[in-house]
């Protein structure tokens, strides 16, 4: 009978052990459980990342070879450390520290302990490596680029943190990551998937080949290349104008909301932030907080709009019936609010609505604001309206754009004076400031883009992008194929139109006509406050111009903004007309005009604030 129990016990012991092995063997083919295993060792294939080209198929964005130093800690033996650090270019501390750093990671997973070699430290150290266990190089892929523009835009990619590795198991240490722009947002079409072998090691650590002969193992996935929106030549030459400017421009296809150019300035070489130097050029570029060269003022900054803001005023009271394009109001050099006088540089004398734009009248705009406000017995309900037909143009709202980051500009409604004023304590004199795009409204230039976007389609825009093509197929994302209408109806836009039409022919930039094109705009100055030594100080002006053009069949729709840059047609208009023409016509004629832009820099009104130099407001002059 005990001899029937021991064999019976010895028999289901047996059976245990055949069956779990046998599942292990046959079922458990997981690479996270293969991991797990310190006799397998995982060797990554990294493919190449997507190419990207412009929206003419330029390309923009290439790779070049780059090579890693890999360490697995367990794996290493005592060295001669000074010999190896040499051979490597880093101190020995560094060494030290950066593989207590890998060990904590993992001591069996490998990690990078010099990323990005070139080719020449490469083919001086691949013959050494055989002396140093536990050590090897990897190839990897970095970004070559084809173009000294759109740093802003195409964004960098850099290697993994514990953040991304906690967010995402797909990533393990020293792998790269698009981190802004366009490489983070369309990351995971443009960096493929990598290929791993997995290494069967014996009790001495040896590798005896491929786990499982290889079933497990898979082979890298290309990354897909992509087309986007932007006009390589346009956004190049946007640059080069841009340059001793500190602002933001950008330029959209009014039929699409295909994003041409997106700038900003100042700005950097997207070469800088590859290879071993990136680390050390970013912070010189991060911890510059004066000139910011990181901040994407294109959609980040927030000034007030300006007079372009005007038009929209002049379309909400069409909409609601206050006025006609005919309507009247008199500019007495300025208007009056109570009894104090408002500013106005138009010349005075009766405005209707074509003149009150192309003149850019306060006192006309003024009057219409009030008018909206007037119709409504409270003002809560006036205002309600008012912020309802703003927001439709993408004001005061992220826009849905696919860049990773962005602001939402400013469109106050009856809940935010209440808390200013006191509730059924304000009036639109008040806020009457907002009739002229100063007072509390602000809007980014990519929403000042987007808005005469709408204004050029005569009530619609679609949802500004900048991916065209994924894998050579044009893309047909309903968030960007889907047309987004205001609450303005089509016939009140001809007559705003008109108005910016003669802002060109007779208005604020008559000097600044395209041959052979026409185009339709409004400019802005906009007051710049700021505090030095505690004061709240008024600095010299923001310049800012919105167009679109050609008037009837728009190809481009464009705002600029100049910081520091005395009034509209001065820096934004002439910069957005050599923009529109470079664009449409392929070449310059007023080439006085474009020598002058690309010689001129604003270093002497950005050297104010610290110089104690005087500020000149509205100098109207060159």
């Amino acid at each position: 009978m005990k001899k029937i129990l021991l064999s019976s016990i010895i028999l289901i012991i047996g059976i245990t052990f055949i069956g779990r092995l046998s599942y292990l063997q046959i079922f458990s083919f997981s690479p996270d459980q293969v991991l797990d295993d310190s006799a397998i060792k995982a060797i990554y294939d990294y493919p190449e990342r997507g190419y990207i080209y412009d929206r003419n198929g330029k390309l923009m964005v290439a790779n070049q070879p780059a090579y890693d130093v890999m360490v697995i800690p367990r794996e290493v033996v005592p060295l001669d450390t000074l010999e190896f650090c040499s051979l490597l270019g880093i101190s020995k501390e560094k060494f030290i520290q950066t593989l207590n750093k890998a060990r904590v990671y993992s001591p069996r997973l490998p990690s990078v302990l010099v990323p990005q070699l070139s080719k020449v430290d490469y083919a001086s150290l691949q013959e050494k490596m055989r002396k140093y266990r536990g050590f090897y190089i990897q190839k990897r892929s970095l970004r070559g680029y084809v173009t000294h523009s759109g740093a802003n835009v195409l964004g960098y990619i850099s290697e993994v943190n514990e953040r991304d590795l906690e967010k995402n198991p797909y990533y393990v240490a020293g792998e790269l990551t698009g981190r802004t722009g366009i490489e983070k947002e369309y990351e995971e079409v443009l960096r493929g998937r990598k290929g791993v072998k997995y290494i069967q090691k014996d009790r001495f650590n040896r590798d005896i080949g491929p786990y499982k002969n290889g079933i497990l193992d898979t082979i890298p996935e290309q990354g897909k290349e992509i087309w986007v929106s932007l006009d390589k030549t346009l956004q190049e030459y946007g640059e080069k104008l841009m340059r001793g400017k500190r602002g933001g421009i950008v330029a959209i296809e009014p039929s699409s909301g295909e994003i041409l150019a997106l700038i900003s300035g100042p700005t950097y070489d997207p070469a800088l932030l590859v290879g071993r130097e990136r680390s050390k050029n970013y912070t010189k570029l991060y911890y510059d907080t004066i000139a910011k060269p990181t901040w994407d003022r294109s959609i980040l900054a927030e000034p007030s709009p300006g007079s372009p803001f005007k038009t929209l005023n002049a379309l909400v009271a069409l909409q609601e019936g206050v006025i006609q394009p005919e309507t009247k109001f008199r500019c007495y050099n300025g208007f009056f609010v109570g009894r104090k006088k408002r500013g106005c540089h138009c010349g005075g004398g009766v405005r209707n609505m074509t003149s009150g734009i192309y003149r850019s009248c306060n006192a006309y705009f003024a009057g219409t604001f009030r008018k909206i406000y007037e119709k409504y017995p409270t003002t809560d309900e006036g205002m309600d309206v008012w912020e309802k037909h703003m927001k439709s143009f993408g004001l005061g709202n992220y826009l849905g754009y696919d860049l990773p980051t962005g602001r939402r500009g400013r469109i106050p409604n009856k809940e935010y004076y209440d808390k200013v004023y006191g509730d059924n304590r304000w009036v639109s004199s008040f806020i009457i400031s907002n009739a002229i795009g100063q007072g509390e409204v602000a809007a980014t230039p990519i929403q000042l883009a987007n808005m005469t976007a709408a204004i050029a389609n005569r009530g619609h825009y679609f949802t500004p992008h900048v991916i065209k093509k994924i894998g050579g197929e044009n893309i047909s994302f309903p968030r960007f194929t889907e047309a987004k209408h205001t609450t303005i109806d089509k016939k009140h836009f001809e007559p705003v139109i008109q108005g910016m039409a003669e802002v060109y022919k007779k208005g604020t930039a008559k000097w600044l006509q395209v041959p052979g094109v026409e185009i339709a705009g409004k400019t802005g100055t906009v007051e710049n406050f700021t505090k030095i030594d505690g004061v709240r100080t008024q600095l010299t002006d923001h310049s800012v111009f919105i167009a679109f053009a050609p008037v009837d069949k728009p190809k481009i729709a464009i705002a600029v903004y100049i910081e520091n840059g005395y009034y509209g047609a001065r820096y934004a208009g002439h910069m957005a007309s050599l923009l529109i023409e470079k664009y449409l016509m392929g070449e310059i004629t007023r080439t006085d005009l474009e020598q002058r832009m690309l010689e001129k820099t604003l270093d002497h009104e950005y050297a104010k604030p610290y110089s104690g130099q005087p500020f000149k407001i509205n100098e109207y002059v060159w």
